[in-house]
């Protein structure tokens, strides 16, 4: 029997699996079956720790779909609760993920996550795309709440443009004041809304500045599973450094299979 942790950040949900001693390994059909949410657990992706030299611990990410994908903003903070809670660290921990060295902290219920720099914000004729670890484009427009987010998302994704590049996520982002927004996503390897996307989020941010709809470096976020925060320092060139995502994580349940 394998033990699994279940763990949420904005109902974000992933599969954690301790693989400290590294003598588990799945392939793509194991991985995507345990994600399906009729005949397996049920996750948006699935998540294992692993030792890592000069590092706490290493973050190795799968998309529901079983495939190994890019980083994960939201399951970054879960990573991050799932190595406390297991007394890999206490308070600060430094890990590596397929990005690159990530740095974290825990505050209670809160988990605060340095994501990479972004250095290149690109103008699309369907919105503005950048990378924050994950591709990403953001489209800005009104009342989302009405959307058709899976519809037009895959549409998008799918487009033969995007599709030569891999896929692209895509976010749809309401401007609700100066330092809020409204974003709701299409994650490309769930394949549909997911609600919430922790790399898409901060993609949404940054652009909403790098757009002058934004002059605040602290910007509020509402998904359709919570309420995040993303802080950055802004550079003249329209680069960005020192990014955090800041939000929720906690663990569900756990179990075996």
């Amino acid at each position: 029997m394998t033990k699994f942790y279940k763990y949420q950040g904005t109902g974000n949900d992933f599969i954690m699996i301790d693989n400290r001693s590294q003598n588990l390994a799945f392939d793509q059909k194991q991985i995507e079956s345990l994600c399906h949410r009729r005949f397996g657990i049920g996750a948006d992706g699935f998540i294992l720790i692993e030792n890592e030299p000069a590092y706490d611990f290493k973050m190795v990410y799968y998309n529901a779909d079983g495939r190994a994908s890019s980083m994960c903003g939201n399951g970054g903070r879960c990573a991050v609760k799932f190595a406390h809670d297991l007394g890999i660290f206490k308070g600060k921990t430094r890990f590596l993920a397929v990005d690159g060295p990530h740095e974290a902290a825990i505050n209670g219920p809160s988990v605060s996550l340095g994501m990479i720099n972004v250095n290149t914000i690109n103008e699309e004729a369907d919105g503005v795309f950048l990378n924050t670890g994950s591709p990403h484009l953001v489209v800005f427009q009104n009342k989302i709440d009405d959307l058709a987010v899976k519809e037009k998302g895959s549409g998008i994704r799918y487009n033969p443009y995007w599709s030569n590049k891999g896929g692209v996520n895509v976010n749809f982002v309401e401007q609700i004041s100066e330092s809020e927004l409204k974003i709701r996503t299409y994650e490309r390897g769930v394949e549909d809304e997911t609600y919430s996307c922790g790399t898409g989020v901060t993609a949404g941010a940054l652009a909403a500045f790098y757009k002058n709809l934004s002059h605040s470096e602290l910007i509020n976020i509402q998904t359709l599973g919570g309420n995040l925060q993303v802080s950055f320092s802004a550079k003249n060139d329209s680069s960005f450094q020192n990014i955090m995502l800041i939000g929720p994580a906690e663990r569900v349940f756990e179990g075996e299979f």
